[in-house]
């Protein structure tokens, strides 16, 4: 026999059962709308570079502000790729050089170095790894100087080396592979040892196979930071012909004008290279970090 149930109570039961329904969604509601916004933030500047790239100085510093167009107009990246007023197309290229250059070098060397830091022992090791990490500690621009005058000394200025050398050793790298390498047994370094491999040959066969996550995450961030350097390359470059586009871009401001749709649209070529290198290894770079944050 079933026993009546007191309509309040049936109300209070009701009304618990939706709020215990309604709570998540409400929660994500609010999660969304919260990086909505912080998407929106974000994106505004980007999206209005897109849209100044198509409008003149005039209704670039128009008020109100617009973001789509009154008159759209392709001059601005007519001019900056026909050369009439910098070697654009050129110096888009020699960044091209510059960042693969110094991001295949840093691979390289990070991971020759991590690798020994990680599987080697050595007198003095704890302390040259030591020194190796308080190098992170000093200003980037404290170097700038010394730099300079040993790249004087050595004369490469208005030369690439002058760009690549320096920036491919990099005390981060060299950390960042030590600690990913660790994670490398050793029961699979002294089997290759017993069948004859050399140390060149495990680390080439074994240990860049096994340490691909890191090394995908370290080339992404050095081309990143080699793509976008401006200071170093505007301090050693000397011709306009062998620019990096950043440096190319920062000549387009004169005393008496300022182009500031052309920068806008090489700004915006600029990025299509970095955007196609995310959207292109987006997965496999996911994939990395989170088997990296297991590991961890």
């Amino acid at each position: 026999m079933k026993t009546a149930v007191p309509l309040h109570q049936q109300t209070t039961e009701s009304g618990g059962l939706w709020a215990a329904h309604a709570r998540p969604w409400a929660e994500r509601f609010l999660i969304y709308g919260f990086l909505l916004v912080f998407a929106i933030i974000t994106g505004a500047p980007f999206f209005y570079m897109i849209s100044g790239s198509f409008k003149f100085n005039a209704e670039i510093f128009s008020y109100p502000l617009t973001f789509i167009p009154r008159a759209p107009t392709l001059d601005n990246y007519g001019r900056l790729l026909s050369g009439s007023e910098i070697p654009y197309v050129r110096q888009f290229g020699n960044s091209v050089i510059v960042a693969v250059s110094q991001t295949l070098l840093t691979l390289l060397i990070s991971s020759l170095v991590g690798w020994g830091f990680a599987k080697f022992e050595f007198s003095g090791k704890r302390a040259l790894f030591l020194f190796l990490l308080a190098t992170l500690m000093f200003p980037y621009q404290v170097t700038l100087v010394p730099l300079f005058l040993l790249m004087l000394r050595l004369g490469w200025l208005d030369t690439y080396l002058a760009i690549v050398i320096p920036g491919a050793i990099s005390a981060f790298g060299v950390f960042f592979m030590r600690q990913n390498m660790l994670a490398i047994p050793d029961e699979l370094i002294d089997a290759a040892r017993m069948d004859g491999a050399s140390d060149w040959g495990i680390y080439w066969r074994i240990g860049l196979p096994l340490a691909r996550g890191a090394l995908s995450v370290l080339a992404v961030l050095v081309f990143l930071g080699s793509w976008n350097d401006y200071l170093w390359p505007l301090i050693v470059l000397r011709s306009a012909d062998k620019f990096t586009y950043p440096v190319g871009l920062a000549t387009l401001v004169g005393l008496y004008r300022v182009e500031y749709g052309m920068i806008l649209s090489g700004a915006f070529l600029a990025t299509l290279p970095v955007v196609a290198i995310f959207v292109a290894g987006r997965k496999y770079l996911l994939e990395n970090i989170a088997i990296g944050a297991i590991k961890g």
